[in-house]
């Protein structure tokens, strides 16, 4: 739902309007519906809408209360937003809307700080105070929802995409070595602050920022999940955690079912969105829409899994869309899929979420989605190898990592390289964190707290968010979240992993998607690089722009423009598409 931007200084000079508006005006596929700006001397808000809860012109951003004397520009959704409101109007708290945005602003009133860890959804946001010249900047637990800050001496600019502030200029475009050796070595993953630049940040996921008029700033981390075993648990059986994970994750479907329009499933034909379908369907939703894409094959390996997604769909009689991607139109949607990144992303399904929300956007506006449950419920193949290691972070690296930090060195331009293998530095460091009670606890927490944010949630944002999409994902439920750190690990990776949430699955859906074999979205044209798809990259990695870059050592490139079919990464990724990407990526935005 939606993007805010806007600037402030800290040393009163009037915020640039001129800044905001473009910002604003980049952030338009984000908010079609609607736009505003609010300029209050040395603040400025800018805020483009969806409209998905209240949809009058009442609920408007950057949203005013003259009475409170706050301003607001909000992105994301507070599910739990009718109760706080309730409580709030028995405070003595008066609406002049019927949303979540004005929940906000009373919920700071009535509870300061405090008010971030009631709220239950998705979202950032940007509040000022008009009597205290207080700022306070915030962000959901995962992260679901963006927000980018580019600070140059007192003045604080923020938008809900790195490409936004890039339209506001005075950007330092360098590239962060940092940020280039997490791309490059942790699954094109850049953890927060860091961006691919060193003028730009990323606020992180739960935390909550109160800057005081002179531009002091205090953070506070508001949430951590805890991966250990309660003692009041040791008693529960397999079937236990079962029942308990389905009633989580059925309350958490359910509240994101909140919306004046109507939800839809993305249905991939996976257990995670087969299971979402199913509960909707149990929850006595009707006429549900649901859509899947599937590409043209490539190499002989198949580009769809359209099979598990019919049998769904046909199960529970949804309005079903299925959308088939040739070659041709997925080389025409990729300079526009590039384009929608906030920061380079590698994964081939960047390209089907996009093409997917194209079409979906076409008949809704707000869909569920599946993300998240691997990284909760311990879905992927290199958890089981961390239940007995010695070596937790060597393990990790060894499945996850796409390259050393030694053979790095001989594919970057030293001028880029970082001092250190800093993207080992992180893992030990997260590893090395309490609250987590094994090697595969501290995985997970990990993946959930860290690569999540910066690959798969931040890739379904960007790509819906390009066509005016919401999408919800129920797996990063808080709750349902704390409660799945709870459960023993061997519960976890039973049946080939997400052994407790396939035995949940069991009492909704068919057992023929469950005991599938683990797909991912296929693209396979984007794996295996040839004929046309080989030009393109190559132009971009060889033309004047990456020339006088010089990001790649030469050496490096002609081995893989020679045969990218045989330089294929731990994680079944190509190393030419994700250094191409990269410059794709750069050249695009003008760095």
């Amino acid at each position: 739902m939606c993007g805010l931007s806007g600037e402030i200084n800290f040393d009163g000079r009037p915020a640039d309007a001129g800044a905001v508006q473009r910002m604003t005006d980049a952030l338009s596929p984000r908010g079609p519906d609607g736009s505003g700006i609010v300029m209050r001397g040395p603040v400025g808000l800018g805020h483009r809408r969806l409209k998905i809860i209240d949809l009058s012109e009442a609920a408007q951003q950057p949203m005013v209360d003259a009475d409170l004397g706050v301003t607001l520009a909000f992105n994301g959704c507070i599910y739990n937003y009718p109760e706080l409101r309730e409580e709030l109007q028995g405070l003595g708290f008066r609406f002049f809307s019927h949303g979540d945005t004005e929940v906000i602003i009373k919920a700071w009133k009535a509870w300061g700080e405090a008010c971030v860890e009631r709220f239950k959804g998705m979202f950032a946001f940007v509040l000022h105070e008009r009597d205290t010249g207080r700022t306070v900047i915030a962000r959901d637990r995962f992260g679901i929802k963006p927000l980018y800050l580019a600070e140059s001496g007192q003045r604080l600019r923020f938008a809900s995409t790195l490409p936004a502030l890039l339209a506001a200029g005075d950007v330092d475009k360098t590239i962060d070595p940092v940020g280039l050796h997490h791309y490059m070595t942790f699954h094109a993953v850049v953890p927060p602050p860091h961006t691919i630049l060193k003028g730009v940040k990323k606020f992180p996921p739960a935390t909550i920022r109160v800057i005081e008029a002179d531009g002091t700033a205090k953070d506070r981390l508001y949430w951590q999940p805890d991966m250990t075993r309660h003692a009041e648990d040791a008693a529960l059986t397999a079937e236990d955690w079962r029942d308990r994970v389905l009633d989580s994750l059925r309350e958490a479907v359910k509240r994101r079912m909140v919306a004046d329009v109507p939800v839809g499933v993305l249905l991939s034909g996976g257990v995670d969105s087969s299971l979402i379908v199913g509960l909707l369907a149990e929850l006595g939703q009707k006429d549900l829409m649901t859509f899947s894409v599937g590409f043209e094959a490539a190499n002989g390996e198949k580009g769809d899994e359209f099979v598990y997604s019919d049998l769904i769909a046909k199960h529970y009689g949804t309005k079903h869309h299925q959308i088939f991607v040739p070659h041709q139109r997925l080389m025409e949607a990729l300079p526009g899929t590039i384009g929608a990144m906030s920061e380079p992303m590698v994964s081939y399904d960047n390209v089907g979420f996009y093409l997917l929300s194209q079409e979906v956007s076409k008949h809704i506006k707000v869909v569920q989605s599946g993300q998240g449950a691997d990284e909760v419920f311990a879905g992927y193949h290199w958890y089981p190898p961390m239940l007995e290691t010695a070596d937790p972070v060597e393990t990790y690296a060894k499945a996850f990592f796409d390259r050393s930090h030694a053979t790095l060195k001989t594919q970057l331009n030293g001028a880029y390289m970082a001092d250190t293998d800093v993207s080992r530095a992180l893992v030990e460091a997260h590893f090395a964190q309490g609250r987590a009670a094994t090697p595969v606890d501290q995985a997970l927490r990990l993946d959930s707290q860290v690569m999540l944010v910066d690959d798969p949630v931040k890739r379904v944002d960007n790509m819906t968010m390009a066509w005016g999409l919401e999408a919800r994902v129920p797996f990063l439920d808080h709750e349902l979240v704390e409660l799945a750190g709870r459960i023993p690990p061997e519960h976890k990776l039973a049946q080939g992993g997400k052994g407790v949430l396939k035995e949940a699955a069991r009492l909704v859906i068919p057992s023929e998607v469950i005991d599938r074999k683990k797909g991912y979205f296929p693209v396979p044209a984007l794996k295996y690089i040839q004929g046309p798809y080989l030009e393109m990259v190559r132009e971009a990695l060889t033309n004047s722009a990456a020339r006088d870059r010089g990001l790649f050592d030469k050496a490096y490139l002609d081995i893989l423009f020679a045969n990218p079919t045989e330089h294929i990464t731990p994680l079944r990724g190509s190393e030419l598409w994700q250094v191409a990407v990269l410059e794709m990526w750069m050249q695009q935005h003008g760095v």
